[in-house]
Protein backbone atom coordinates (compact mmCIF):
# COMPACT_ATOMS: atom_id res chain seq x y z
CA UNK A 1 0.00 0.00 0.00
CA UNK A 2 2.98 2.27 0.40
CA UNK A 3 3.02 2.41 -3.37
CA UNK A 4 -0.23 4.37 -3.23
CA UNK A 5 1.29 6.92 -0.86
CA UNK A 6 4.37 7.31 -3.03
CA UNK A 7 2.18 7.72 -6.12
CA UNK A 8 0.02 10.33 -4.42
CA UNK A 9 3.07 12.24 -3.20
CA UNK A 10 4.61 12.16 -6.68
CA UNK A 11 1.44 13.37 -8.40
CA UNK A 12 0.87 16.08 -5.80
CA UNK A 13 4.44 17.33 -6.20
CA UNK A 14 4.65 17.18 -10.01
CA UNK A 15 1.21 18.62 -10.66
CA UNK A 16 1.24 21.09 -7.77
CA UNK A 17 -1.94 19.60 -6.31
CA UNK A 18 -2.78 19.49 -2.64
CA UNK A 19 -2.15 15.91 -1.48
CA UNK A 20 -5.16 15.92 0.83
CA UNK A 21 -7.43 16.88 -2.06
CA UNK A 22 -6.13 13.90 -4.02
CA UNK A 23 -6.84 11.55 -1.10
CA UNK A 24 -10.35 12.94 -0.69
CA UNK A 25 -11.00 12.57 -4.44
CA UNK A 26 -9.86 8.94 -4.30
CA UNK A 27 -12.14 8.22 -1.34
CA UNK A 28 -15.08 9.65 -3.24
CA UNK A 29 -14.05 7.65 -6.29
CA UNK A 30 -14.09 4.39 -4.33
CA UNK A 31 -17.54 5.20 -2.97
CA UNK A 32 -18.73 5.93 -6.49
CA UNK A 33 -17.31 2.62 -7.69
CA UNK A 34 -19.14 0.74 -4.96
CA UNK A 35 -22.43 2.44 -5.74
CA UNK A 36 -22.09 1.52 -9.40
CA UNK A 37 -21.28 -2.10 -8.55
CA UNK A 38 -24.28 -2.53 -6.25
CA UNK A 39 -26.62 -0.25 -8.27
CA UNK A 40 -27.19 1.98 -5.27
CA UNK A 41 -28.72 5.44 -5.45
CA UNK A 42 -28.13 6.28 -1.80
CA UNK A 43 -25.04 8.56 -1.48
CA UNK A 44 -24.68 7.62 2.21
CA UNK A 45 -24.85 3.85 1.80
CA UNK A 46 -21.12 3.38 1.29
CA UNK A 47 -18.04 4.90 2.90
CA UNK A 48 -14.30 4.85 2.29
CA UNK A 49 -11.19 5.91 4.18
CA UNK A 50 -7.56 5.90 3.03
CA UNK A 51 -4.82 5.68 5.62
CA UNK A 52 -2.70 8.84 5.13
CA UNK A 53 0.43 7.11 6.43
CA UNK A 54 0.27 3.46 5.39
CA UNK A 55 -1.91 3.88 2.31
CA UNK A 56 -4.44 1.23 3.30
CA UNK A 57 -7.92 1.54 1.75
CA UNK A 58 -11.01 0.68 3.82
CA UNK A 59 -14.32 0.38 1.98
CA UNK A 60 -17.56 -0.44 3.77
CA UNK A 61 -21.34 -0.57 3.48
CA UNK A 62 -23.53 1.10 6.09
CA UNK A 63 -26.28 -1.20 7.26
CA UNK A 64 -29.65 -0.15 8.63
CA UNK A 65 -28.62 -1.22 12.13
CA UNK A 66 -25.71 1.26 11.93
CA UNK A 67 -23.16 -1.50 11.55
CA UNK A 68 -20.56 -1.60 8.82
CA UNK A 69 -20.06 -4.36 6.30
CA UNK A 70 -16.50 -4.42 4.98
CA UNK A 71 -16.34 -4.77 1.23
CA UNK A 72 -13.24 -6.42 -0.24
CA UNK A 73 -11.80 -4.35 -3.06
CA UNK A 74 -11.37 -7.51 -5.13
CA UNK A 75 -15.11 -8.01 -5.22
CA UNK A 76 -15.57 -4.81 -7.22
CA UNK A 77 -13.56 -6.13 -10.15
CA UNK A 78 -12.10 -3.54 -12.52
CA UNK A 79 -14.52 -0.79 -11.55
CA UNK A 80 -12.26 0.78 -8.86
CA UNK A 81 -9.29 0.92 -11.23
CA UNK A 82 -11.34 2.57 -13.95
CA UNK A 83 -12.88 5.02 -11.51
CA UNK A 84 -9.44 5.85 -10.08
CA UNK A 85 -8.18 6.58 -13.58
CA UNK A 86 -11.13 8.82 -14.39
CA UNK A 87 -10.72 10.78 -11.17
CA UNK A 88 -7.03 11.30 -11.82
CA UNK A 89 -7.63 12.44 -15.38
CA UNK A 90 -10.32 14.85 -14.25
CA UNK A 91 -8.13 16.19 -11.45
CA UNK A 92 -5.16 16.61 -13.82
CA UNK A 93 -7.28 18.51 -16.33
CA UNK A 94 -8.73 20.78 -13.69
CA UNK A 95 -5.31 21.44 -12.23
CA UNK A 96 -3.86 22.11 -15.68
CA UNK A 97 -6.65 24.59 -16.37
CA UNK A 98 -6.10 26.43 -13.09
CA UNK A 99 -2.34 26.42 -13.58
CA UNK A 100 -2.60 27.82 -17.13
CA UNK A 101 -5.08 30.45 -16.05
CA UNK A 102 -2.85 31.58 -13.19
CA UNK A 103 0.38 31.56 -15.22
CA UNK A 104 -0.84 33.35 -18.32
CA UNK A 105 -2.96 35.85 -16.39
CA UNK A 106 0.26 37.08 -14.78
CA UNK A 107 1.92 37.32 -18.20
CA UNK A 108 -0.85 39.33 -19.82
CA UNK A 109 0.62 42.06 -22.02
CA UNK A 110 4.00 40.31 -22.36
CA UNK A 111 5.78 39.59 -25.63
CA UNK A 112 5.81 35.87 -26.40
CA UNK A 113 7.01 33.65 -29.23
CA UNK A 114 5.05 30.69 -30.53
CA UNK A 115 4.76 28.43 -33.55
CA UNK A 116 1.96 28.79 -36.08
CA UNK A 117 -0.19 25.65 -36.22
CA UNK A 118 -3.20 26.28 -38.43
CA UNK A 119 -6.06 28.60 -39.28
CA UNK A 120 -9.51 27.92 -37.89
CA UNK A 121 -11.77 30.18 -39.88
CA UNK A 122 -9.98 33.52 -39.79
CA UNK A 123 -8.28 32.88 -36.46
CA UNK A 124 -4.64 31.80 -36.30
CA UNK A 125 -3.87 29.02 -33.82
CA UNK A 126 -0.42 29.34 -32.25
CA UNK A 127 1.35 26.75 -30.13
CA UNK A 128 2.79 28.26 -26.99
CA UNK A 129 4.74 26.48 -24.25
CA UNK A 130 2.07 24.22 -22.74
CA UNK A 131 -1.05 25.22 -24.58
CA UNK A 132 -2.49 26.84 -27.69
CA UNK A 133 -3.46 30.44 -28.15
CA UNK A 134 -5.54 31.99 -30.87
CA UNK A 135 -5.26 35.25 -32.74
CA UNK A 136 -8.57 36.60 -34.09
CA UNK A 137 -8.68 38.30 -37.48
CA UNK A 138 -9.09 41.67 -35.79
CA UNK A 139 -5.77 41.20 -33.96
CA UNK A 140 -3.78 40.18 -37.03
CA UNK A 141 -1.80 42.54 -39.24
CA UNK A 142 -3.79 42.99 -42.49
CA UNK A 143 -2.38 40.95 -45.35
CA UNK A 144 -0.08 38.92 -43.11
CA UNK A 145 -0.15 35.13 -43.54
CA UNK A 146 1.68 32.42 -41.62
CA UNK A 147 2.47 28.87 -42.66
CA UNK A 148 2.47 25.91 -40.30
CA UNK A 149 5.75 25.90 -38.41
CA UNK A 150 6.46 29.64 -38.80
CA UNK A 151 7.70 31.54 -35.78
CA UNK A 152 5.11 34.01 -34.47
CA UNK A 153 5.89 36.90 -32.11
CA UNK A 154 2.94 38.55 -30.46
CA UNK A 155 1.62 39.80 -27.14
CA UNK A 156 -0.72 38.05 -24.73
CA UNK A 157 -3.72 40.31 -25.07
CA UNK A 158 -6.25 38.53 -22.89
CA UNK A 159 -6.67 35.34 -20.86
CA UNK A 160 -10.22 34.05 -20.43
CA UNK A 161 -11.64 31.31 -18.23
CA UNK A 162 -13.97 29.44 -20.59
CA UNK A 163 -15.24 26.78 -18.22
CA UNK A 164 -13.39 23.59 -19.07
CA UNK A 165 -10.57 25.36 -20.88
CA UNK A 166 -8.48 28.51 -20.90
CA UNK A 167 -8.65 30.75 -23.96
CA UNK A 168 -5.52 32.77 -24.61
CA UNK A 169 -6.03 35.70 -26.99
CA UNK A 170 -2.94 37.02 -28.77
CA UNK A 171 -2.36 40.09 -30.90
CA UNK A 172 0.06 41.57 -33.42
CA UNK A 173 -2.18 44.52 -34.27
CA UNK A 174 -2.39 46.07 -30.80
CA UNK A 175 -0.26 49.20 -30.19
CA UNK A 176 1.33 47.52 -27.17
CA UNK A 177 2.92 45.02 -29.55
CA UNK A 178 5.01 47.87 -30.94
CA UNK A 179 5.86 48.99 -27.41
CA UNK A 180 7.11 45.51 -26.47
CA UNK A 181 9.17 45.24 -29.65
CA UNK A 182 10.92 48.50 -28.80
CA UNK A 183 11.57 47.25 -25.28
CA UNK A 184 13.20 44.11 -26.71
CA UNK A 185 15.29 45.94 -29.34
CA UNK A 186 16.14 49.19 -27.54
CA UNK A 187 17.73 48.68 -24.09
CA UNK A 188 17.12 52.32 -23.16
CA UNK A 189 13.37 51.79 -23.57
CA UNK A 190 13.43 48.62 -21.46
CA UNK A 191 15.42 50.44 -18.77
CA UNK A 192 12.97 53.39 -18.87
CA UNK A 193 15.74 55.81 -19.81
CA UNK A 194 13.63 56.50 -22.89
CA UNK A 195 9.89 56.64 -22.46
CA UNK A 196 7.27 56.13 -25.16
CA UNK A 197 4.90 58.96 -24.25
CA UNK A 198 2.26 58.44 -26.94
CA UNK A 199 1.56 56.15 -29.85
CA UNK A 200 -0.87 55.79 -32.74
CA UNK A 201 -1.00 52.91 -35.18
CA UNK A 202 -2.71 51.57 -38.27
CA UNK A 203 -1.50 47.97 -38.33
CA UNK A 204 0.32 46.96 -41.46
CA UNK A 205 0.66 50.52 -42.73
CA UNK A 206 2.11 53.09 -40.36
CA UNK A 207 2.87 53.83 -36.72
CA UNK A 208 3.81 57.08 -35.01
CA UNK A 209 5.62 57.19 -31.67
CA UNK A 210 6.43 60.18 -29.49
CA UNK A 211 9.48 59.51 -27.31
CA UNK A 212 11.36 61.42 -24.65
CA UNK A 213 14.49 60.82 -22.58
CA UNK A 214 14.95 61.28 -18.84
CA UNK A 215 18.69 61.62 -19.46
CA UNK A 216 19.72 64.76 -21.33
CA UNK A 217 22.79 62.93 -22.63
CA UNK A 218 20.65 60.35 -24.44
CA UNK A 219 19.03 61.26 -27.75
CA UNK A 220 15.62 59.57 -27.61
CA UNK A 221 15.02 59.50 -31.37
CA UNK A 222 18.58 58.48 -32.23
CA UNK A 223 18.63 55.66 -29.68
CA UNK A 224 15.37 54.23 -31.04
CA UNK A 225 16.61 54.38 -34.63
CA UNK A 226 20.02 52.88 -33.83
CA UNK A 227 23.31 53.07 -35.68
CA UNK A 228 22.46 53.35 -39.37
CA UNK A 229 18.90 52.39 -38.51
CA UNK A 230 19.82 48.94 -37.20
CA UNK A 231 17.33 48.90 -34.31
CA UNK A 232 14.35 50.29 -36.16
CA UNK A 233 15.11 48.02 -39.13
CA UNK A 234 14.72 44.91 -36.97
CA UNK A 235 11.32 46.12 -35.78
CA UNK A 236 10.16 47.04 -39.28
CA UNK A 237 11.22 43.60 -40.55
CA UNK A 238 9.23 41.94 -37.78
CA UNK A 239 6.19 43.98 -38.84
CA UNK A 240 6.55 43.08 -42.51
CA UNK A 241 7.57 46.54 -43.68
CA UNK A 242 5.18 48.68 -41.62
CA UNK A 243 6.47 52.27 -41.58
CA UNK A 244 7.39 53.73 -38.20
CA UNK A 245 7.74 57.47 -37.55
CA UNK A 246 9.59 58.36 -34.35
CA UNK A 247 9.02 61.95 -33.22
CA UNK A 248 10.32 63.90 -30.29
CA UNK A 249 7.88 64.45 -27.43
CA UNK A 250 7.20 67.99 -26.23
CA UNK A 251 4.98 69.26 -23.45
CA UNK A 252 3.86 72.07 -25.74
CA UNK A 253 0.94 70.86 -27.84
CA UNK A 254 1.90 73.21 -30.67
CA UNK A 255 5.44 71.82 -30.91
CA UNK A 256 4.24 68.22 -30.52
CA UNK A 257 1.66 68.58 -33.29
CA UNK A 258 4.26 70.08 -35.62
CA UNK A 259 6.60 67.15 -34.83
CA UNK A 260 3.81 64.62 -35.31
CA UNK A 261 3.07 65.85 -38.85
CA UNK A 262 6.63 65.25 -40.02
CA UNK A 263 8.00 64.77 -42.61
CA UNK A 264 5.79 67.73 -43.61
CA UNK A 265 7.05 71.22 -42.71
CA UNK A 266 4.53 73.15 -40.63
CA UNK A 267 4.34 76.94 -40.90
CA UNK A 268 2.00 77.65 -38.00
CA UNK A 269 -0.15 75.85 -35.43
CA UNK A 270 -3.30 77.47 -34.02
CA UNK A 271 -5.09 75.79 -31.10
CA UNK A 272 -8.75 76.14 -30.25
CA UNK A 273 -9.23 74.72 -26.75
CA UNK A 274 -12.99 75.15 -26.87
CA UNK A 275 -13.25 72.77 -29.83
CA UNK A 276 -10.19 70.67 -29.04
CA UNK A 277 -8.98 71.42 -32.55
CA UNK A 278 -5.61 72.35 -33.97
CA UNK A 279 -5.44 74.30 -37.23
CA UNK A 280 -2.22 73.61 -39.10
CA UNK A 281 -0.89 75.97 -41.75
CA UNK A 282 1.36 74.45 -44.41
CA UNK A 283 2.59 75.62 -47.80
CA UNK A 284 0.91 74.31 -50.94
CA UNK A 285 3.88 72.06 -51.72
CA UNK A 286 3.63 70.49 -48.23
CA UNK A 287 -0.12 69.94 -48.20
CA UNK A 288 -0.21 66.44 -49.70
CA UNK A 289 2.74 65.38 -47.52
CA UNK A 290 1.03 66.64 -44.37
CA UNK A 291 -2.22 64.89 -45.19
CA UNK A 292 -0.53 61.68 -46.30
CA UNK A 293 -1.86 58.89 -48.44
CA UNK A 294 -5.61 58.68 -47.90
CA UNK A 295 -5.25 61.06 -44.95
CA UNK A 296 -3.11 58.62 -43.01
CA UNK A 297 -0.44 61.05 -41.78
CA UNK A 298 -2.84 63.64 -40.40
CA UNK A 299 -5.08 60.91 -38.96
CA UNK A 300 -2.23 59.30 -37.02
CA UNK A 301 -0.96 62.70 -35.89
CA UNK A 302 -4.40 63.52 -34.50
CA UNK A 303 -4.51 60.26 -32.53
CA UNK A 304 -0.97 60.76 -31.28
CA UNK A 305 -1.57 64.26 -29.95
CA UNK A 306 -5.21 63.96 -28.91
CA UNK A 307 -6.24 66.97 -31.02
CA UNK A 308 -8.56 67.21 -33.98
CA UNK A 309 -6.23 68.36 -36.74
CA UNK A 310 -7.35 70.59 -39.58
CA UNK A 311 -4.81 71.43 -42.29
CA UNK A 312 -5.03 74.64 -44.33
CA UNK A 313 -2.86 76.48 -46.79
CA UNK A 314 -2.10 80.22 -46.20
CA UNK A 315 -4.63 81.35 -48.86
CA UNK A 316 -7.35 79.18 -47.28
CA UNK A 317 -6.56 80.59 -43.84
CA UNK A 318 -6.61 84.15 -45.14
CA UNK A 319 -9.95 83.59 -46.85
CA UNK A 320 -11.47 82.19 -43.66
CA UNK A 321 -10.16 85.09 -41.58
CA UNK A 322 -11.46 87.67 -44.03
CA UNK A 323 -14.90 86.08 -44.03
CA UNK A 324 -14.91 86.00 -40.23
CA UNK A 325 -13.74 89.62 -40.02
CA UNK A 326 -16.43 90.79 -42.40
CA UNK A 327 -19.15 88.98 -40.46
CA UNK A 328 -18.02 90.30 -37.07
CA UNK A 329 -17.41 93.85 -38.30
CA UNK A 330 -20.96 93.93 -39.68
CA UNK A 331 -22.21 93.92 -36.10
CA UNK A 332 -22.29 97.31 -34.47
CA UNK A 333 -20.13 97.43 -31.37
CA UNK A 334 -17.62 94.77 -32.42
CA UNK A 335 -14.00 95.98 -32.25
CA UNK A 336 -10.61 94.93 -33.63
CA UNK A 337 -9.53 94.01 -30.11
CA UNK A 338 -12.40 91.54 -29.88
CA UNK A 339 -11.36 90.05 -33.21
CA UNK A 340 -7.78 89.68 -31.98
CA UNK A 341 -9.00 87.86 -28.86
CA UNK A 342 -11.11 85.55 -31.01
CA UNK A 343 -8.07 84.76 -33.13
CA UNK A 344 -5.99 84.06 -30.03
CA UNK A 345 -8.64 81.54 -28.95
CA UNK A 346 -8.30 79.73 -32.26
CA UNK A 347 -11.48 81.06 -33.92
CA UNK A 348 -10.45 81.39 -37.54
CA UNK A 349 -13.76 80.95 -39.37
CA UNK A 350 -17.44 81.72 -39.08
CA UNK A 351 -18.04 78.02 -38.51
CA UNK A 352 -15.91 78.13 -35.36
CA UNK A 353 -17.89 81.00 -33.88
CA UNK A 354 -21.17 79.30 -34.72
CA UNK A 355 -20.06 76.09 -32.98
CA UNK A 356 -18.51 77.71 -29.89
CA UNK A 357 -21.46 80.01 -29.18
CA UNK A 358 -21.98 83.07 -27.02
CA UNK A 359 -20.54 81.89 -23.69
CA UNK A 360 -16.90 82.01 -24.73
CA UNK A 361 -17.34 85.34 -26.50
CA UNK A 362 -18.69 86.86 -23.30
CA UNK A 363 -16.16 85.36 -20.90
CA UNK A 364 -13.01 85.54 -23.03
CA UNK A 365 -13.56 88.25 -25.64
CA UNK A 366 -15.08 91.03 -23.55
CA UNK A 367 -18.47 91.07 -25.30
CA UNK A 368 -21.80 91.71 -23.70
CA UNK A 369 -24.38 88.94 -23.96
CA UNK A 370 -26.39 91.00 -26.45
CA UNK A 371 -23.35 91.70 -28.63
CA UNK A 372 -22.21 88.07 -28.46
CA UNK A 373 -25.64 86.90 -29.63
CA UNK A 374 -25.56 89.30 -32.58
CA UNK A 375 -22.03 88.18 -33.54
CA UNK A 376 -23.00 84.49 -33.41
CA UNK A 377 -26.12 85.17 -35.49
CA UNK A 378 -24.10 87.10 -38.08
CA UNK A 379 -21.52 84.29 -38.28
CA UNK A 380 -24.26 81.66 -38.57
CA UNK A 381 -25.88 83.53 -41.47
CA UNK A 382 -22.52 83.89 -43.20
CA UNK A 383 -21.71 80.21 -42.53
CA UNK A 384 -24.82 79.16 -44.44
CA UNK A 385 -23.75 81.23 -47.43
CA UNK A 386 -20.21 79.84 -47.32
CA UNK A 387 -21.48 76.27 -47.02
CA UNK A 388 -23.72 76.79 -50.05
CA UNK A 389 -20.81 78.23 -52.03
CA UNK A 390 -18.63 75.25 -51.09
CA UNK A 391 -21.36 72.85 -52.17
CA UNK A 392 -21.72 74.65 -55.50
CA UNK A 393 -17.97 74.41 -56.02
CA UNK A 394 -17.99 70.67 -55.34
CA UNK A 395 -20.91 70.17 -57.71
CA UNK A 396 -19.16 72.17 -60.43
CA UNK A 397 -15.98 70.14 -59.94
CA UNK A 398 -17.91 66.86 -60.23
CA UNK A 399 -19.64 68.07 -63.40
CA UNK A 400 -16.33 69.12 -64.88
CA UNK A 401 -14.84 65.73 -64.12
CA UNK A 402 -17.81 63.99 -65.71
CA UNK A 403 -17.55 66.17 -68.81
CA UNK A 404 -13.84 65.44 -69.14
CA UNK A 405 -14.58 61.73 -68.88
CA UNK A 406 -17.24 62.00 -71.58
CA UNK A 407 -14.80 63.81 -73.89
CA UNK A 408 -12.20 61.09 -73.39
CA UNK A 409 -14.77 58.41 -74.13
CA UNK A 410 -15.80 60.20 -77.30
CA UNK A 411 -12.20 60.53 -78.46
CA UNK A 412 -11.61 56.86 -77.83
CA UNK A 413 -14.73 55.84 -79.71
CA UNK A 414 -16.70 55.07 -76.59
CA UNK A 415 -20.45 54.97 -76.65
CA UNK A 416 -20.93 51.98 -74.49
CA UNK A 417 -23.01 52.15 -71.37
CA UNK A 418 -20.38 50.20 -69.48
CA UNK A 419 -17.87 52.25 -67.48
CA UNK A 420 -14.34 52.34 -68.81
CA UNK A 421 -11.45 52.59 -66.42
CA UNK A 422 -8.60 55.05 -66.79
CA UNK A 423 -6.17 52.20 -67.43
CA UNK A 424 -8.41 50.79 -70.15
CA UNK A 425 -8.71 54.18 -71.86
CA UNK A 426 -4.97 54.63 -71.70
CA UNK A 427 -4.31 51.22 -73.22
CA UNK A 428 -6.87 51.82 -75.95
CA UNK A 429 -5.35 55.19 -76.80
CA UNK A 430 -1.89 53.64 -76.99
CA UNK A 431 -3.17 50.91 -79.30
CA UNK A 432 -4.72 53.49 -81.59
CA UNK A 433 -1.55 55.53 -81.76
CA UNK A 434 0.57 52.48 -82.45
CA UNK A 435 -1.95 51.03 -84.91
CA UNK A 436 -2.78 47.94 -82.85
CA UNK A 437 -6.18 46.30 -82.97
CA UNK A 438 -9.53 47.99 -82.53
CA UNK A 439 -10.02 51.51 -81.22
CA UNK A 440 -12.78 50.35 -78.88
CA UNK A 441 -11.58 49.82 -75.30
CA UNK A 442 -12.11 46.48 -73.63
CA UNK A 443 -15.18 46.33 -71.45
CA UNK A 444 -14.68 45.38 -67.83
Amino acid sequence: MNDIIRLLDSVARDRNIDRELLVQDLELAMVSAARKHFNSEDPDEFGCEIDRLAGGISLWRNNEDETREVIPLESLGRIPAQTFKQVMIQRFRENERISLLDEFSKRQGELVTGVAQRYEGNALIVQLERTEGFMPKSEQIPGEQFQAGDRVRCILLDVRDAGSQVKIVMSRAHPDFIRRLFESEVPEVAERTIEIKAMSREPGFRTKLAVSSVDTKVDAVGACVGVRGSRIRNIVDELGGEKIDIVRWNESSQVLIANALKPAEVEEVSLCFELGRATIIVRDDQLSLAIGRRGQNVRLAARLTGWDVDILTPPELEKGLQTLQAAVKSVEGATDEMLDRMGALGMISVFDVEEIGETSLVSDCGMTEELATKVVDACSDRAKVVAEEMQNERTAAELKQAEEGAVVDALLGGGSDMPVSTDQRSEAAADNILGFGSSEPTKS
